[in-house]
């Protein structure tokens, strides 16, 4: 063998060797990476998404209120009921001061590179808000939202 045949050899093998050592890393998420940190409505707000075994979804929104008796208060509205079927995202909340809230749409990968990166996943979807006034009567409205996801530590 000649020397130049022998480097090349050489060459092959250890590039071959250092591909099997660093196999290619899924880029497919599983449910648990949707897991975290996303914006809410306003800046300070935001919305803690953990999902469990079987697509069960738990969390809480952080808002602050804006009733005249809650104006500025920062109020935690735990998830009555939450799932994650594949991407596609629902919860409800609890009531707090007249308001609920339910959530319907899906958590994709967003314009972050890597998970510590704003909007690495966002949820987006339609959220309707309820309020119980005094007399206990219901309005609802609607919202096409779209939460990006926090930076997380590395």
């Amino acid at each position: 063998m000649k020397l130049a045949e022998i480097l090349a050899l050489i060459l092959l093998t250890s590039s071959s060797l250092g591909a099997r050592q660093n196999p290619p890393q899924n880029s497919t998420p599983t449910s648990a990476d949707y897991s975290g940190m996303y914006s809410f409505l306003q800046e300070g707000e935001f919305v803690q998404i953990t999902v469990e075994d079987e697509g069960r979804v738990t969390g809480f929104i952080s808002r602050y209120g804006n009733s005249e008796s809650d104006r500025g208060a920062f109020l935690d509205q735990f998830f009555k009921q939450g799932k994650l079927d594949g991407t596609k995202l629902t919860f409800t909340t609890d009531t707090v001061h007249g308001v609920w809230y339910d959530f319907t749409g899906t958590i994709d990968r967003g314009s972050g590179k890597t998970p510590a990166d704003e909007a690495y996943y966002i949820v987006k979807g339609t959220l309707k808000e309820y309020r119980t006034d005094a007399d206990k009567k219901v309005t609802s409205t609607s919202h096409e939202v779209q939460f990006k996801s926090f930076p997380r530590d590395a």
